[in-house]
């Protein structure tokens, strides 16, 4: 009742197809990730190059434009690999399919890596925007992050089109919010009455080293400055990934869907970081290095870069429109973490289809998502959100490198795609159109594969070896596990079906006693109805005085089944029977031995205490016995009638006062 609550009635597998997106759906599930990191694309550029004070903050168009490029080279690139690859893998499927399997492991456990920074980052930076509105909830950091991400994977177990209907209003209400934010202050400012942050009139001292920097060193913070801007293309490949999750045509739909979604993000990135120039948002990565406050720096909270603009362009923080984009602008940053949600548990499942992961992760839950991958998903990304205190400042350094080294092997595996193609197509129009699409792929292979570089350069030391750590670990974890299914196979094929179906020359057949009773006499009846060649009853002398009574008691009733009585002079059960089962099966290879064990069903949790124990340990023994067949023989007893789900009486039970049949 509380799991149908939750996540809502089952779904028939031919239901499937009534879970397909529409493009208007489907851009606020795959995209909202690339769309709400505009929300700290721009603060993440000015926390670097204001370490070395004011004086390179000029360089912030240009770093803008050099992201700007990067989307867009990025984003055409992509709506080639959904044109091309459309059964979902995504970047996985291109540079498995041209670059090898074992590159393409590199990109998958890359991606998967990515997938829990980008659940990390978004809900961190999400609870970030709703203390910078009330600053009280501060202590509560932690706790509002954790629950943010059960949250998400609860809706996202209710099936990919109900998260998608729920994600949807606030994605939307977030890009509107947004662009209003841009076209009023513009306005303003080109009215001559340009918005001015809360943080224009401070000043920013430069870090210890980091001033008046030339040549190389200067170089290296305005790469690494372009690299935390880069945090904008996060997201953009899981639309590749989700592509059979589109209502057909699959693979126009989800390339109409990257091309609007790269739009937007362009749109308001560029609308974001003109506003912050325009109106001189200060922002340091230490309140302490802020000059002019009058007050404790360590009591003053820093307001995110979009907060100040939403400040400064509607009026001040008590103004409707502060509070309208902060709540969309923290709602969206946590709904971004919806983007991994889905990628994740499909990039998974193909994975695991392929026997890379296990074999659960392949498998739709009640609602037809891959509830295995979603839960996955959630509790590591909750554990390491518990383990960095839910701090975007220590999260966004593992952050993008997987991204990365995904766009630009998957690129590279375009090109040899495009390459393969020219091979084989003779039509001019058609030739054409794959140099234009290889031109662009090859474009794309270059400019990520050096922001890789830069990325990996510029934040190695700072945290993001631990994400290269990950990755490298989940590869080889996928390695052993593939080999471990291959070598789990090769065991399990049958060389010769005939050899393999023929019967053996015997069957020995033994029922465990421990009393005679019902339980023990169907599992008799059940064994003698298999026609064995030999049967027999076998217990175990631990008090011989209960031994004898039963051996007066079986010859008593006229059971015609031998009972075989074993000694066990230090009162143990489970060895004496193990051991004589083995002998048995000894005997001869092609013996086989059926052990039948009376086993009692309960209905409460604390009599399986009080019952079967024996049961278990001799089945846990036998299993390792070769040429042994274990079978248990069920008796339900009346609790097990009671927790039936459906209220029926179970076969075989006897209730209080009713006589036996």
């Amino acid at each position: 009742m509380t799991k149908r609550l939750v996540v809502g009635r089952a779904l028939r597998s031919s239901e499937m197809g009534q879970t397909l997106l529409p493009k208007r759906v489907a851009l606020p599930i795959f995209a909202s990730d690339p769309l709400s990191s505009v929300a700290y694309a721009t603060q993440e550029i000015l926390l670097v190059l204001t370490l070395g004070g004011m004086a390179y903050v000029h360089l912030t168009p240009w770093i803008a434009a050099a992201v700007v490029a990067l989307m867009t080279v990025v984003v055409l690139s992509y709506q080639q690999v959904v044109r091309a690859y459309p059964s979902g893998g995504g970047s996985y499927e291109v540079v498995s399919a041209n670059l090898g399997e074992n590159a393409g492991l590199v990109v998958g456990a890359a991606l998967l890596v990515d997938y829990v920074m980008t659940v990390a980052v978004s809900v961190a930076s999400g609870v970030d925007n709703i203390i910078s509105a009330v600053p009280q909830l501060h202590t509560q950091r932690v706790p509002m992050a954790l629950g943010f991400v059960a949250l998400l994977a609860v809706v996202n177990l209710r099936g990919v089109r109900e998260s998608g209907r729920a994600f949807a209003a606030p994605t939307y209400l977030f890009v509107s919010g947004v662009l209003i934010m841009v076209a009023t202050g513009l306005f303003r400012y080109l009215a001559g009455d340009a918005p001015v942050a809360e943080s224009a009139s401070y000043g920013i001292r430069p870090q210890e080293g980091d001033a008046q920097l030339a040549g190389v060193a200067l170089v290296l913070l305005v790469l690494r400055a372009f690299s935390n801007g880069c945090t904008a293309l996060t997201g953009v490949e899981a639309i590749s990934n989700g592509v059979p999750a589109f209502r057909k045509p699959k693979s126009h739909n989800a390339a109409i869907t990257l091309a609007a979604m790269g739009l937007i993000a362009i749109t308001m990135f560029v609308g974001v970081t003109t506003l912050a120039i325009v109106a001189k948002v200060h922002i340091a990565d230490d309140a302490c290095r802020l000059t002019g406050l009058g007050q404790d720096c360590s009591a003053y909270q820093q307001r995110t870069a979009i907060a100040q603009i939403a400040a400064a362009v509607f009026g001040g923080e008590r103004s409707v429109g502060f509070y309208y984009i902060q709540a969309a602008t923290a709602l969206v940053l946590v709904l971004a973490a919806n983007t991994a949600f889905n990628g994740f548990p499909l990039l998974s499942s193909v994975l695991a289809q392929r026997r890379y992961l296990p074999r659960q992760l392949h498998s739709r839950g009640d609602r037809l998502a891959f509830s295995n991958g979603i839960v996955a998903l959630a509790v590591t990304a909750g554990l390491l959100l518990w383990g960095f205190e839910a701090s975007v400042t220590a999260l966004i350094h593992l952050y993008i490198l997987g991204v990365f080294a995904s766009f630009t092997l998957s690129q590279t595996g375009m090109v040899r795609h495009w390459n393969q193609a020219l091979s084989t197509v003779s039509g001019p129009a058609l030739r054409r159109r794959h140099r234009v699409a290889r031109t662009i792929n090859a474009v794309g292979a270059v400019f990520t594969g050096l922001v890789l570089v830069v990325v990996l350069f510029t934040k190695f030391l700072d945290g993001a070896w631990l994400a290269v750590l990950a990755a490298g670990v989940l590869w080889l974890l996928m390695r052993a596990i593939r080999m471990r299914y291959d070598r789990t196979a090769a065991e399990l094929t049958s060389t010769d079906p005939h050899t393999d179906l023929t019967s053996p020359s015997r069957v020995l057949a033994i029922v465990l006693v421990s009393n005679v009773h019902k339980p023990t006499l169907r599992a008799l009846a059940y064994a003698r109805a298999s026609k064995p060649d030999r049967l027999e009853a076998l217990t175990v002398a631990v008090d011989h005085d209960e031994t004898h009574a039963l051996e007066d008691q079986w010859q008593r009733l006229g059971i015609d089944v031998p009972l075989k009585v074993l000694d066990s002079p230090y009162r143990e059960v489970t060895r004496p029977v193990v051991e004589y089962v083995r002998s048995l099966s000894r005997e001869s290879t092609r013996d086989m031995v059926g052990v039948y064990i009376p086993e009692y069903v309960v209905g409460r949790w604390w009599e399986n205490l009080l019952h079967n124990q024996s049961a278990l340990r001799i089945k846990a023994r036998l299993r390792f016995a070769p040429g042994v067949m274990v079978i248990s023989v069920p008796w339900q007893l009346v609790s097990s009638a009671r927790a039936d789900h459906h209220g029926a009486r179970a076969p075989g039970s006897v209730r209080r006062g009713e006589p036996p049949s």
